[in-house]
């Protein structure tokens, strides 16, 4: 009965939401407490629906869940109360991904850093998107895998266990005390993360802070669709295949192509940030097969945003054969003088440089010297040995000057191994997506 009040109650909820809720990524940041980030939400949130309340004008007065929806929203925050109330946990258990992969890998950061072993666990075949080799190789993560018929007979496992399922509907399952981390996957909807049990509870704010740094809680949209499955307890078969979201993502990337002049086909991803995670541990890959054992100096500004910054040194912290270098681009710094320098240290080092800078730069919006920064990017240099020391990769954040065409055939950049990307969910949309996309060139050799 009481799973049934709760499944009529969300369906007031999504009925009568807030547009805003669904549309926009940042919500009203004037009812918004951070030192309370979501549980200044879910505590009102949970007074309405043991008082019956679901009215638009109530739901409307709920203070933000996040300032940001790259760490939450209203609507995921409701789809993890709801789950929380099926096991009865504290929502802060239940952790909603719009990637599949990133709560497994989530998992995996934390462990590797407590030296504690992992043991992966599935059913039938693991998700085609799991490439074992590439998280041991590039990422650096331990783990082993076994497959089971029947997860009840989990053996005990001397560290953490993750059940990994897709399940083909969003309903509750039993919980078992020999499977620490259960990861559901919900086809293109992302995927929900179940911490099991307040022994596992040190895991959540690690958690929490890979999904702010590298990932997005399930989008509202996705989210909004989750909660009517839950509603009305459909399998995930039931939602039909949207031809449109596909028409509209071709015509998404043939505009980025189009507005970049980007020799390319952009590649897409959740947010900047995500895009930012996955162009760093790609050249990270591209690096170990094309200069294996070589250092790699990401070159970072000290002053750009902090999640750039955080997310540097965070990739840094889980490689011995990565480092974070300060690039100083503010004030009385000169970008261009800094990369000159630091690129010059970097070939003595014989090491492989990753520069990721701002254009323009903040918090100054200050835009460097192009044609020298164009010169020094294409300078040669040697290293001790007299060999040609390994050119740069520009990774160029140009999220507040989208449509400037730094990697046109003609454009200043066009020798320069340089990969652009922005994000959308900012200056681009005015708040009204969440994704980020990044395009390269490929610059010839001379």
């Amino acid at each position: 009965m009481e799973d049934n009040n709760m499944l009529n109650y969300i369906k007031k909820v999504v009925k009568h939401m807030p547009q805003g809720w669904l549309n926009i990524t940042t919500h009203r940041l004037d009812i918004y407490n951070e030192a309370l980030a979501k549980t200044e939400f879910l505590a009102q949130f949970d007074q309405l629906y043991k008082s019956k309340t679901a009215t638009p004008e109530a739901l409307a007065a709920l203070p933000t869940a996040y300032d940001y929806i790259r760490l939450g929203h209203p609507l995921s925050c409701v789809l993890e109360w709801a789950m929380a109330q099926w096991y009865t946990c504290s929502p802060s258990h239940v952790i909603s991904f719009s990637s599949k992969s990133m709560p497994i890998l989530a998992i995996l950061r934390k462990n590797l850093f407590a030296h504690k072993k992992t043991q992966l666990v599935y059913t039938d075949t693991l998700p085609d998107f799991f490439d074992a080799d590439l998280l041991r190789h590039v990422y650096g993560y331990q783990f082993e895998l076994n497959r089971v018929d029947d997860p009840a007979v989990i053996p005990a496992f001397e560290g953490s266990t993750i059940l990994i399922s897709s399940p083909t509907t969003i309903q509750p399952q039993s919980l078992l005390p020999t499977v620490d981390f259960y990861v559901n996957i919900y086809g293109d909807l992302g995927s929900v993360l179940l911490v099991n049990g307040a022994k596992n509870s040190a895991y959540i704010s690690e958690i929490q802070h890979v999904r702010r740094r590298e990932s997005i809680a399930m989008t509202p949209a996705n989210a909004r669709v989750a909660l009517q499955l839950l509603i009305n307890q459909a399998p995930l078969s039931s939602l039909a295949a949207d031809t449109t979201m596909k028409a509209n993502k071709s015509k998404v990337l043939a505009s980025i192509k189009e507005i970049t002049a980007s020799p390319t086909t952009p590649l897409v991803g959740s947010s900047g940030l995500s895009i930012q995670y996955a162009i760093m541990m790609g050249l990270i890959d591209h690096a170990a097969t094309h200069h294996p054992g070589k250092s790699i100096k990401f070159i970072v500004p000290p002053n750009c945003y902090g999640g750039t910054n955080d997310q540097a040194r965070r990739v840094a912290a889980c490689s011995k054969n990565v480092t974070v270098v300060d690039l100083p681009v503010d004030g009385d710094n000169d970008m261009v003088e800094s990369i000159d320098r630091i690129l010059t240290n970097t070939a003595k080092e014989d090491a492989i440089p990753y520069i990721i800078a701002e254009i323009p730069t903040n918090p100054r919006v200050e835009v460097p010297d192009l044609n020298k920064l164009n010169e020094v990017l294409q300078a040669v240099r040697k290293t001790p040995t007299g060999t040609t020391a390994i050119d740069p990769v520009f990774i160029l954040d140009q999220t507040f000057c989208p449509n400037v065409l730094f990697l046109a055939a003609d454009a200043i950049l066009a020798t320069v191994r340089t990969i652009s990307y922005a994000s959308g969910s900012k200056f681009p949309s005015g708040g009204l997506c969440t994704a980020g996309y990044c395009v390269e060139i490929r610059a010839p050799k001379t």
